[in-house]
């Protein structure tokens, strides 16, 4: 899956794969089934057993194939709710850094260099991405520690891992709703 929440080229060549797969089973398996069921009607006693063991193999297949389409889509059906979690997590996790943001006052500049540190990036990158100078982020990142009264980077990241690990997600949907109103 990318970042906009869709799967991506490689997830989409491997369902078709597997859809494929099952595809060519559910064929394999008619066949066999059909060739099953024609040899019975021309049973002789010499073949009795030969027809019960094919008979047994078609049954299954017919339970497996119908097992693995069954397994498929709970597996389709439970990635869509995943992906849904997910895209609303990060949803929330916005709201909850928004909030955060919003209590200690940071300014526009302050904002933008916490959201680049809270994505892991050092100093020279943010000042590269700014187009600042590695000594004016350093400034902001000391302005941003003292606002949200922490030490440094890893606690600035804990008090938001905190938040996410602390809270049910409905509770940070329903308050990040109530604050909005």
């Amino acid at each position: 899956m990318n970042e906009t929440g869709k799967p991506g080229p490689k997830t989409k060549r491997r369902a078709i794969a597997l859809a494929g797969l099952i595809v060519a089973n559910v064929l394999c398996t008619s066949f066999f089934a059909m060739d099953v069921i024609t040899d019975f009607e021309s049973l002789g006693t010499d073949e009795a057993f030969h027809l019960t063991v094919e008979a047994g193999a078609a049954v299954v297949l017919v339970v497996g194939t119908s097992f693995m389409i069954l397994e498929l889509r709970r597996i389709l059906q439970r990635n869509a709710s995943m992906e849904i979690g997910i895209r609303a997590a990060r949803g929330e996790m916005q709201a909850v850094i928004d909030k955060y943001f919003a209590e200690w006052r940071l300014s526009d500049a302050e904002r933008d260099v916490a959201l680049l540190l809270l994505k892991g990036l050092d100093n020279e990158t943010i000042a590269s991405i700014r187009g600042t100078a590695t000594g004016t982020v350093r400034a902001q990142c000391a302005g941003i520690y003292a606002k949200a009264g922490v030490d440094g980077r890893s606690q600035l990241m804990s008090v938001f891992m905190e938040e996410l690990l602390s809270e049910p997600l409905g509770a940070l949907r329903d308050g990040a709703a109530a604050e909005a109103a």
